[in-house]
């Protein structure tokens, strides 16, 4: 039995798309233990093996579930952590069994994120066995200090850690795109599974927000609004320009440029992710734009 363990939050959007990409692809007897957060609605908890409101971080949600899971499976039973937004494209059964045989634990990797070194729980396979052996634990844990040397706490640090402390060899699930609309969103992994990204929230991710950063105007590096503010509140500036202010005003529109297609790609991002929803919705083959490699 494949236990299905997944979280969806203030919207149902997901749960059609995820219900059927499940039934075309696991190809194994499986049940889904969701929790339904904001979702009101007694034919929709109904479609799930197990569905309740529960509260807490996503981790917390997630450890509940799998004790409830746990406590209903066989040690052999196999327990897969989905994201509301994601699910597999391709069949999995028999890669899952064949992956378990060879490995503890198969899970989503995103290097792209800035390097995260942690399993992602966007999805994750493991026994039950093994996750009661360890006392799985999906809560963010210890930071880290990531590519861009920024210091990050995030879903799966403990359980990175607990793997790290057993020695334990876990099966990274890289990401396989050959196209990538977005760097870190409309993610495939092993060419097996979709993780649409930022599913139930708007963008920016840290991705975007880094890159933000990068663009944002201060007083050393001030554009082409700042300048005007400053030149505004005191005029006199005008009479002491030099030589090298130059070069501020080229980095000022430089940098104003930058924030203006910062705004223009948020809005982008969303409209993409409107599309990519439309289509994944009519299209089971809608993966192929973005993994041209898949099956």
């Amino acid at each position: 039995m494949i236990n299905i363990i997944t979280v969806h939050w203030q919207t149902p959007k997901w749960i059609e798309p995820q219900l059927s990409y499940l039934e075309r692809n696991v190809g194994a007897p499986y049940r889904v233990f969701a929790s339904l957060n904001g979702i009101d609605d007694g034919a929709v908890a109904a479609r799930f093996h197990f569905a309740a409101d529960l509260s807490g971080t996503h981790a917390e949600k997630l450890n509940e579930l799998a004790a409830v899971a746990m406590d209903q499976s066989d040690p052999s039973d196999v327990l897969m952590f989905l994201d509301g937004d994601a699910f597999p494209v391709a069949s999995l059964a028999r890669w899952v069994a064949d992956t378990l045989a060879t490995y503890r634990v198969a899970a989503v990797r995103r290097d792209e994120n800035f390097g995260d070194p942690q399993p992602h729980p966007c999805f994750c396979v493991t026994t039950a066995a093994f996750w009661q052996e360890i006392g799985g634990d999906w809560r963010p844990g210890r930071p880290w200090v990531n590519d861009v040397g920024t210091t990050v706490a995030d879903v799966g640090g403990s359980l990175l850690a607990q793997l790290q402390e057993r020695g334990v060899e876990w099966l990274p699930l890289l990401r396989t795109n050959t196209r990538n609309p977005h760097p870190l969103l409309f993610g495939i992994y092993a060419h097996r599974v979709y993780h649409h990204g930022a599913g139930f929230r708007s963008v920016p991710t840290r991705v975007d927000l880094h890159r933000h950063a990068q663009n944002r105007p201060s007083s050393q590096r001030p554009s082409l609004g700042t300048l005007r503010t400053s030149v505004v509140a005191d005029p006199s500036k005008l009479l002491r320009l030099r030589a090298h202010h130059a070069r501020v005003a080229v980095g000022a529109l430089q940098r104003t440029v930058a924030l203006r297609r910062d705004a223009r790609n948020a809005r982008t991002v969303d409209k993409m992710a409107d599309r990519m929803f439309a289509k994944l919705v009519v299209d089971p083959g809608f993966y192929r734009e973005l993994d041209g490699a898949g099956e």
